[in-house]
């Protein structure tokens, strides 16, 4: 057995006593590895706006969670293997890794000096990539690769929308989009208009008045707004599955849920060693100011990721 501390919230959500502390730490204990599964010791691990929702309680009221005591927070992780389980022949103590701690419903996660993963949801980090760029990448770049794979194999000049273009996982959208053959066009904010128009993208800051894109990539959670941009019979992607919006006019409406892939990882690390993806970083904060984290990332606005060091 081994111990965690890790950032836990016991009491979510807005009406909980101010005597308590929403976000703390807890020592866990944690059990050896499962035959499948990795132990890694934590260098870097993100807050996203997923964890916001533990904190406030929102996951809690959906009956998504189901800890009695307390539930861990983050999903992004870069650190060191320590320990393998006995099915594990491709990863070793001593690994630099990186990987997806996925789900809401832990007592643990990564935002903690240790973790538990299975093996697949984890990838190797390249040699020139140091770790907390490589936390900021797995739950944002598999979201973009995940929610572009969702919008098909483009045909020659077809036109993609990007909205948040500058967010978390628009920014990445924007950049893998282009390689897959998309003619793509970025929403975003005029301030932002530089960064857009460095991934190679068009820059907008207003939606069309017309149905223009044969698809749209929704990061920025437009909705119904976002599919009146797509023409008739085009495509919409967007990253709440919960709440898709309806079809109209023959659009197709799905949205992702961002699942662990270790494989897929790996490409997209060695895209980030190579310049092909950013690795922004808004802020590091220790594990014990994950308080602060959460409520940076809740304020919005940031560029880049907020990262919690062990």
């Amino acid at each position: 057995m081994n111990t965690t501390t890790a950032a836990v919230v016991r009491t979510p959500g807005a009406d909980a006593p101010a005597e308590l502390s929403t976000v703390e730490l807890a020592i866990v204990t944690l059990p050896a590895p499962a035959a499948d599964e990795v132990l890694v010791s934590v260098a870097a691990a993100t807050i996203n706006p997923v964890d916001v929702a533990v904190v406030s309680g929102f996951w809690h009221s959906i009956g998504a969670i189901t800890q009695t005591e307390h539930t861990g927070l983050g999903w992004d992780v870069a650190g060191t293997v320590l320990a393998v389980g006995s099915a594990v022949t491709a990863l070793a103590a001593g690994d630099r890794v990186a990987g997806l701690h996925a789900g809401v419903d832990h007592a643990v996660g990564s935002a903690a000096d240790h973790v538990l993963l299975p093996a697949s949801a984890v990838a190797l980090v390249p040699e020139t990539l140091d770790l907390v760029a490589a936390a900021s990448l797995p739950l944002n770049a598999l979201t973009a690769a995940q929610l572009l794979d969702l919008l098909g194999t483009p045909t020659p000049g077809a036109t993609l929308l990007v909205t948040g273009a500058a967010g978390a996982v628009g920014g990445h959208a924007l950049r893998l989009a282009a390689r897959l053959g998309w003619t793509v066009t970025g929403l975003a904010r005029e301030s932002d208009r530089d960064y857009v128009e460095s991934a190679g993208a068009t820059f907008t800051s207003a939606l069309p008045e017309a149905p223009t894109f044969d698809a749209v990539a929704d990061t920025a959670v437009l909705a119904e707004v976002a599919v009146a941009a797509v023409v008739d019979g085009g495509r919409y992607a967007g990253v709440i599955p919960v709440a898709v919006p309806e079809g109209v006019r023959g659009v197709t409406t799905t949205a992702v849920m961002a699942a662990p892939d270790g494989e897929r990882l790996a490409s997209l690390l060695a895209q980030a060693a190579e310049g092909l993806l950013d690795t922004r970083v808004h802020a590091t904060l220790p594990l014990a100011e994950a308080d602060k984290a959460v409520r940076t990332v809740a304020a919005g606005g940031v560029r880049g990721r907020v990262v919690v060091l062990p």
